[in-house]
């Protein structure tokens, strides 16, 4: 079987090193527990705060209307094709973050541009 390679700008010491201080088991279990009192109704109420005040978006209309295809899209967001074909097809939703950068994309095309460039 053939070895996969990433490549990135940075090292891989800094790349470790922004890991550093995550713990991402506790951040899921967080996630895990807070999805779960959401869907019993006993949700904290930042839960539905930070869920009422994200902005709406269309995926397929901010991607057309910038005239890419959903590789160039995914490229731009740094996310696979993958994820862009699931979000369209509403497999999946986009995370908060990722609708915040879809919605301010959708405003102002430029940053398109902008994020090409990085």
């Amino acid at each position: 079987m053939e070895t996969l390679t990433f490549k990135s700008k940075y090292t891989e010491e800094q790349i470790l090193s922004n890991f550093e201080k995550i713990d991402f088991f506790d951040g899921i279990m967080a996630g895990l527990e807070e999805a779960l009192a959401y869907e019993k109704g006993t949700a904290k109420a930042e839960t539905f705060a930070r869920k009422n005040s994200l902005p709406q978006i269309d995926v397929v209309k901010t991607r057309k209307s910038l005239d890419m295809s959903q590789r160039s899209f995914a490229e731009i967001l740094g996310v696979s094709k993958r994820t862009v074909e699931a979000w369209e097809s509403g497999k999946t939703n986009p995370s908060p973050t990722a609708i915040n950068l879809i919605y301010l994309i959708s405003q102002d095309h430029s940053l398109a541009d902008k994020l090409r460039q990085v």
